[in-house]
């Protein structure tokens, strides 16, 4: 259950009291800068207030270094298969699709809320349309198949591939550059085969995509900035109901202040 925020200096941090947890853990997320604290269950709001006076500089700083988040409105600039895009309202339009052209796309003028909602709609359509056709791919050269495509907005990891068939992945991987989305697509694919990280797994990979490991890279680096879009207006209500960790999830300042 989370409880109302923590106000330190300026920088906002979530109170979320968790059964799994057994001492305070202090969070900033790299590409927002969105700070969350993890208490355990019966800790009081006092003691978190001191457990974060007391890291208040880590937490500052991390905080300041974070570029923040990018809305999805008019003006903002976004990343579409990893190049930067421009979103214009078209004043000639109040309806009808968005139009890509080189280095913008034109949204037909809505109020803020509904321009939101229309550019998140639309990339999700164009990311389930690349990883449907990258995963398509990819099964018919491993001579498999997979019962359905979801996309999510899980933080904590780009794609999955359940028990079933089932095949998920963040739709935020249509602003990476498309040797990223299309290795997501190969290693989830590969699970269709070997389900663990094993030997045979990773000789699937490399047989799908030789240059697995360049992706790896690009996301360890550049993954958690693609969290800051699409966020600053609405609240965020994404869900994360997979399981386990894939390749360059999106993780927190790796340095994390605990409790003793």
């Amino acid at each position: 259950m989370t409880q109302a925020p923590i106000l330190i200096d300026g920088v906002e941090v979530a109170l979320r009291p968790s059964a799994r947890t057994r001492r305070f853990v202090l969070r900033v997320e790299k590409g927002t800068g969105a700070a969350r604290l993890s208490a355990p269950l019966g800790a009081s709001r006092a003691a978190a207030e001191r457990f974060l006076r007391a890291n208040q500089a880590w937490l500052l700083e991390r905080a300041a270094a974070a570029p923040g988040p990018v809305p999805f409105a008019a003006g903002e600039v976004v990343p579409l298969r990893g190049r930067p895009h421009l979103l214009k309202a078209d004043p000639f339009r109040r309806s009808g699709p968005i139009l890509a052209s080189a280095g913008a796309l034109h949204v037909p003028a809505q109020e803020p809320e509904a321009f939101r909602r229309r550019v998140e709609a639309w990339l999700k359509a164009e990311a389930r349309r690349d990883l449907l056709a990258a995963a398509e791919t990819h099964a018919t050269a491993l001579g498999v198949s997979f019962k359905r495509l979801t996309l999510r907005d899980a933080r904590t990891r780009w794609g999955s591939c359940a028990a079933n068939g089932d095949l998920s992945f963040s739709w935020r991987l249509i602003l990476a550059p498309p040797s990223v989305l299309d290795y997501l697509a190969a290693h989830e694919t590969a699970h269709l085969v070997a389900f663990d990280h094993g030997p045979r797994f990773w000789e699937l990979v490399r047989r799908l995509r030789p240059d697995h490991e360049e992706a790896e890279d690009w996301l360890k680096a550049h993954g958690p900035e693609l969290h800051r879009y699409g966020r600053g207006q609405a609240p965020d209500q994404a869900t994360d109901q997979e399981r386990g960790r894939e390749p360059g999830a999106p993780t927190a300042s790796r340095a994390r202040p605990r409790s003793a």
